[in-house]
């Protein structure tokens, strides 16, 4: 069973960039279609961004659209968050979440098999 460790949140000003980092160990990420998702308190978690296990697709939500890019270092079995133009409705606690299913758009939560415990996002205005 792979195990997704996230890194690299904290505060930010809004218009600043963040890196997120999603190492994971257990398991090979090559193997798993990847994606990031986020949460604010009282809300339901949200679809971000996502990869496939090639890196040659990607997919993101509306609202992050030319602002947030995913990749992936197969090598380095990890999986990254750029994040730039950052907003204060970006603030949420975002989640690493890796599917054994086979490459396409996923988007909600339950197509996900492993998750991270999350890394805090917060984006003053």
């Amino acid at each position: 069973q792979v195990r997704l460790v996230e890194s690299g949140g904290g505060l930010v000003q809004a218009g600043g960039s963040l890196r997120l980092s999603c190492a994971a160990s257990g398991g090979t990420v090559s193997r798993y279609f990847m994606g990031w998702f986020r949460q604010v308190p009282g809300k339901e978690r949200e679809f971000v961004v996502a990869i496939s296990r090639s890196g040659g697709n990607t997919y993101s939500a509306d609202s992050v659209k030319g602002r947030f890019t995913i990749s992936r270092d197969n090598a380095k079995n990890t999986v990254y968050l750029q994040m730039n133009s950052l907003k204060p409705e970006d603030t949420a606690v975002y989640y690493c979440a890796a599917s054994r299913g086979v490459d396409y758009g996923r988007f909600a939560r339950y197509e996900y098999d492993y998750w991270g415990q999350g890394t805090q996002v917060t984006v003053s205005s």
